[in-house]
């Protein structure tokens, strides 16, 4: 039997609430060893949700993205069933006072997510799914649909960064989508396709906690969702992944069409 999908939305929600949304616009940052922010919102929200689902579901492993690399890939080879944290997505734009971010949470069974859920505090939005029962906004079921845009009229979600170099300047020079945004924060892109807030979506190599709940959000929502190469986005692996997903199934294939056309 799973946990309960309740109980987890309520200690994420409230820890977020508690402990990261209380210090926005407060905290200050240092600078991880891989360049990016760390926060004490970060630590505090990743040791309070690890003790929380420690004390409801103490036979499920835990990995988080701060822990270090050598634990994390023992976690993966040796746990069944593993929590997948990342407690503070986002963390850029936190400490630059920019309400987007969100906390992210996955279990993964056996190889493959069964429950995923993202919460973004400053909206007070919940975003969950369970293998095989749908994805969730608050409560309302997200349906993934026809958008009614070509590609040349769509707005995308584009992380440039991360591209080949060939392929985010023919995106710089001549993009096929109307225009382009980029949130700063992947689990709230994946959220945002499922409940079909734009229309494309591009970036180059996230990392396990970073897709995790969402690859199961935007399946449950009916999205589609590969890497560049067209591969399944979930492994178990803390190899980074492309991801490419749109909410409509012609979006997404005229996408993966100009994509392949320059991903050399």
């Amino acid at each position: 039997m799973l946990p309960d999908l309740i109980k987890l939305e309520h200690i994420i929600r409230q820890v977020a609430n508690e402990e990261i949304l209380t210090r926005f616009n407060k905290s200050t940052y240092s600078i991880k060893d891989d360049g990016s922010l760390l926060t004490e919102a970060d630590l505090v929200a990743d040791q309070r949700i690890q003790q929380s689902l420690l004390d409801n579901w103490p036979d499920i492993a835990f990995l988080s993205e701060e822990m270090e690399l050598s634990q994390q890939q023992r976690l993966l080879e040796t746990a069944d069933q593993l929590w997948c944290l990342d407690p503070l997505d986002g963390t850029s734009n936190f400490a630059s006072g920019l309400p987007l971010f969100a906390t992210s949470l996955a279990l993964i069974k056996k190889g493959e997510v069964v429950i995923g859920i993202t919460y973004d505090p400053s909206r007070d939005e919940m975003f969950s799914a369970v293998k095989g029962q749908g994805a969730f906004l608050n409560g309302s079921r997200l349906q993934c649909k026809p958008s009614g845009f070509n590609l040349n009229k769509a707005v995308a979600i584009v992380d440039l960064k991360r591209l080949k170099p060939a392929l985010a300047q023919q995106l710089m020079l001549n993009a096929p989508y109307k225009s382009q945004r980029n949130l700063g924060a992947c689990v709230l892109e994946w959220a945002w396709m499922a409940a079909n807030r734009g229309h494309a979506y591009l970036h180059g190599g996230m990392k396990l906690w970073d897709l995790a709940a969402g690859t199961l959000i935007v399946s449950e929502a009916g999205g589609y969702a590969t890497t560049l190469e067209g591969e399944i986005v979930f492994r178990p692996s803390m190899t980074p992944r492309s991801v490419v997903i749109s909410p409509d199934q012609q979006l997404f294939s005229k996408w993966m069409e100009y994509l392949n056309e320059f991903n050399k």
